[in-house]
């Protein structure tokens, strides 16, 4: 076959197959005498896998996949596919302790209306108040001025952050996209705004989830030609 009756079937253009040959995603072809490569059912399936896995595990760790697949490198291929799952199973439990927190927050409001101090906030999370201000640096905590004092004060909103923070900060997310989650958090407008991002999120997990399912037949299709190429003399791709 040739690079397009390759592409065709994905909607892909000849120069992503060769591409992807030539990142060792799909294994080498052999060339014509005037040059051309010569793909074969292998590396069909190869990108049938490939595209698979990059639905669900993204293309950098569909990628490493693959060349461990090429390579022969089994410890290596499943080790990459149970780190994909157990990070997986770990942003689902983060996203449960959020909703959780969250749900508590929402339902029984901070009652120091007037905000509460640096330290008085970091006893309470169990934290110290240099790293609430670290937290402010990486636009996370949006703390206020006492005007008498110049003192740090957080509101409820800051303190519901906070506590949010907390729960990402404990499911191993960086300090980045616990800022990008509290900003979307800022700009839920109100409680069912809320819940219809946690239900986004929680969706997005499950489509992932599934795409990993589903990349399983592909993949192991994929490693059946590759035992047998390596099995028979002369069949290799």
């Amino acid at each position: 076959m040739r690079p397009i009756d390759l592409a065709r079937e994905h909607g892909l253009s000849a120069q992503a197959v060769r591409n992807y040959e030539d990142e060792g995603i799909l294994p080498s072809a052999a060339r014509s005498p005037s040059g051309y490569r010569r793909y074969t059912a292998v590396h069909a399936q190869a990108l049938r896998a490939f595209l698979a896995l990059r639905a669900g595990f993204g293309h950098g760790t569909a990628a490493q996949v693959m060349r461990a697949a090429g390579r022969d490198d089994e410890a290596v291929l499943f080790r990459l596919i149970d780190q994909a799952h157990a990070d997986l199973l770990q942003e689902r439990r983060t996203l449960d302790e959020v909703t959780e927190a969250l749900g508590a927050l929402t339902a029984d409001p901070e009652p120091h209306a007037g905000g509460v101090t640096i330290g008085a906030l970091a006893h309470r999370l169990r934290m110290h108040p240099a790293s609430l201000r670290k937290w402010e640096r990486a636009g996370i905590l949006r703390p206020e001025r006492d005007p008498a004092t110049g003192y740090r004060l957080y509101p409820p909103d800051a303190v519901r952050d906070a506590h949010a923070a907390v729960q990402l900060r404990r499911g191993g997310y960086g300090l980045a996209r616990i800022a990008d989650f509290v900003a979307r958090l800022r700009s839920a407008g109100g409680t069912d705004a809320l819940d219809d991002l946690l239900r986004q999120w929680r969706a997005a997990i499950s489509r992932r989830s599934r795409a990993m399912l589903a990349a399983g037949r592909p993949l192991d299709d994929y490693l059946t030609e590759l035992d047998r190429g390596r099995s028979e003399p002369g069949q290799g791709v």
